[in-house]
């Protein structure tokens, strides 16, 4: 790996990691154009750049990551003295806890088929055009959602399983995570500001376990290639920085109802997907 690798995939995952265009996908599209895919089972090397947008997320919400900690920590105290049942829901970051961990439980049967998951894009260019095609539709159907005013303080147990499950579907390569999560919570009336705050607080738990999938994937192959430690401190650098930026412009662009841009993005990239790869099938 050259730093210049490094920095071209820490780009590219801080920007899709967050924008609605699937980091999973461009990073495996980018595997295939360059005729490194070999990379792509560097389980190390993704972990740092994940580790990347973690930090970027938790920078660009701290006052909530902090809120949600502190709101957590309370319902561990309430849990040992007998008080957590009592409580109920309570304050809005303490439903907003609840709902995220509902959200997260939704994913845990997906995680026994998740090689296979993966699999099938990585063999399969036409499967993951038609993935980048899926996002395109649903960033489509988006904007076209009426404004609501369901907020952190109103979520219920039905709109956090519904973005869970949105958020299962984009275990496939070419889903975007962020976009499918933004997406089924403005399908489910949440207003368009929690709307993107929880998904990016559902997305902190979710990228993490990522990580730690990703390390013991490293250890399990045996490929912990310490002397590339450089380059990929390059990538998680650049991934951050970069995430930083693709939050703030995720923000500006769902409350301006803008989500037709990536659509039309990721309706041309998953018809090009899959046109590439009828080509190759016949030839």
């Amino acid at each position: 790996m050259t730093i210049l690798d490094a920095i071209l995939q820490g780009i590219i995952q801080g920007l899709t990691e967050f924008l609605p265009v699937s980091s999973s996908g461009h990073l495996m599209l980018y595997a295939h154009i360059t005729g490194n895919a070999e990379d792509s089972n560097n389980f190390l090397f993704s972990a740092f750049l994940h580790l990347g947008t973690l930090l970027a997320t938790c920078l660009a919400f701290k006052e909530t990551v902090i809120a949600l900690a502190k709101e957590g920590g309370a319902m561990v105290v309430d849990l040992f003295t007998g008080k957590l049942i009592k409580k109920g829901l309570g304050s809005p970051e303490r439903r907003m806890v609840y709902m995220l961990l509902l959200s997260l439980l939704v994913l845990v049967p997906f995680y026994f088929v998740r090689d296979f998951i993966e699999g099938v894009a990585q063999k399969y260019l036409i499967a993951l055009g038609c993935f980048f095609l899926y996002t395109s539709l649903i960033l489509f159907l988006s904007d076209r959602c009426k404004k609501s005013t369901i907020n952190a303080g109103d979520l219920t147990w039905i709109e956090a399983l519904i973005i869970g499950i949105f958020q299962a579907f984009a275990l496939f390569p070419g889903i975007s995570r962020s976009g499918s999560t933004i997406c089924g919570a403005l399908f489910c009336g949440v207003d368009r500001d929690t709307a993107v705050k929880y998904s990016f607080m559902l997305g902190i738990p979710t990228i993490l376990a990522g990580c730690l999938v990703e390390i013991k994937d490293a250890v399990d192959v045996g490929k912990m290639p310490v002397n590339e430690i450089p380059m990929y401190l390059v990538g998680f650098v650049v991934s951050a920085i970069v995430g930083i930026g693709a939050i703030k412009l995720v923000n500006l662009l769902v409350k301006n109802n803008k989500f037709k841009y990536f659509a039309v993005y990721t309706l041309l990239l998953g018809l090009g997907v899959v046109g590439y790869g009828v080509m190759n099938v016949v030839r």
